[in-house]
């Protein structure tokens, strides 16, 4: 899973990116543009389950899933045409599986804001439709080159037809992901790559005060909820100083710490479950004396195509899976006796995997 995150400059990217990365890779600064390169971190996801299996087997090796960050330059009015450090950025976005666009509800006269006034709602709507336009640029291009392409065929007419439509929706000012086309042609829209197709989830920048005074006393905050709920898309408080703060520390000390000002998990925790829970993502497990291992997986996924993750000969010969689930594992402490149970499924090519399934599986190539 890869996750850009976006906002306007100085809004608090490159903090929140060194946080969750736990380490200083991303220049921090009181001015716009301190970001020029995109930076890109790899985390590790939590997971209980893998170290309660850990206890069980003591493995060599210990491979949670993991998940990538990329903080992307600050973006501003303009950017599509090239304004502050413009389409370069605007690339790097494309590759992405869901945004985290940052957007700043706090106020604070020290920390310049480039707009001068805190208002998230226009904050997110600068960006949109800088993201906007460079989707419309990318699409003309692509009708033209249909056109050219078409001569008469029936196929790539309909094709541009529908890609026209969406011309449209664009240049009306709506993203690519509220635009409704039949199903037949989801899949050439979704090959297109269009910024605004992407699922996005708000992250609001706080300070610890407002945790202190109750969320629900934020006005920005509470504005950047109804805007979000309207979208369908996800939102998570968040102090990127806090958990700059706690980045450091060990997850007792950190714990404590969270607890002190109210919150049950680090901003990590909430930004995984929002992203798994966004994509559509589950996660299954291996485990054995060699290594204890999460596979991240799209909820739905047929068991050869689960299999197909660890290697793809183990969906090419893919023979059967045999399951247990990591609740009734904890309960019989060992595959024995949870096979005498019953516990042990063996499950064919028409299984759909479960999160949390502990699964070994059998091929022959």
């Amino acid at each position: 899973m890869e996750l850009g995150i976006v906002g306007l400059p100085n809004v608090g990217k490159s903090t929140l990116f060194n946080a969750l990365c736990n380490k200083i890779a991303a220049e921090s600064r009181n001015y716009p543009f301190c970001t020029i390169e995109p930076n890109v971190g790899i985390v590790s996801v939590p997971d209980n389950r893998l170290t309660e299996l850990y206890k069980i087997y003591k493995p060599k090796k210990l491979t949670p899933a993991t998940l990538k960050f990329i903080d992307i330059a600050g973006l501003v009015k303009g950017a599509s045409q090239g304004e502050g450090l413009g389409n370069k950025f605007l690339a790097n976005i494309r590759e992405v599986d869901a945004i985290i666009h940052l957007v700043r509800c706090f106020e604070d006269e020290n920390i310049i804001h480039v707009n001068s006034v805190i208002n998230p709602i226009q904050d997110i709507q600068t960006i949109n439709i800088e993201l906007i336009l460079s989707d419309i640029e990318l699409l003309t291009k692509r009708i033209e080159k249909l056109k050219k392409q078409a001569k008469g065929t029936k196929s790539l007419n309909a094709h541009i037809d529908i890609l026209s439509k969406l011309l449209s929706w664009l240049e009306e000012g709506n993203v690519a992901k509220s635009f409704e086309a039949e199903e037949e042609f989801k899949e050439i829209i979704s090959s297109l790559g269009l910024i605004t197709s992407k699922p996005v989830i708000y992250g609001a920048n706080l300070k610890e005060e407002d945790y202190k005074n109750g969320l629900e006393n934020n006005k920005n905050l509470q504005n950047l909820i109804s805007f979000a709920k309207q979208e369908h898309s996800a939102i998570f408080p968040i102090c990127a100083k806090i958990e700059e703060d706690i980045a450091g520390m060990q997850n007792e000390e950190k714990m404590l710490f969270l607890n002190e000002i109210g919150l049950e998990e680090s901003g990590l925790d909430r930004i995984i479950k929002a992203g798994y829970e966004t994509l559509g993502l589950i996660s299954y497990l291996t485990a054995g004396e060699d290594e204890v291992r999460a596979w991240t997986i799209k909820k739905g996924t047929y068991a050869p195509q689960a299999a197909g993750k660890i290697h793809s000969d183990f969906e090419r010969g893919f023979i059967c899976a045999e399951v247990i689930s990591y609740n009734d594992f904890i309960k019989y402490k060992n595959i024995a006796e949870a096979r005498e149970n019953g516990a042990v499924r063996t499950e064919g090519k028409n299984y759909i995997v479960e999160d949390g399934d502990i699964i070994t599986f059998r091929f022959n190539v």
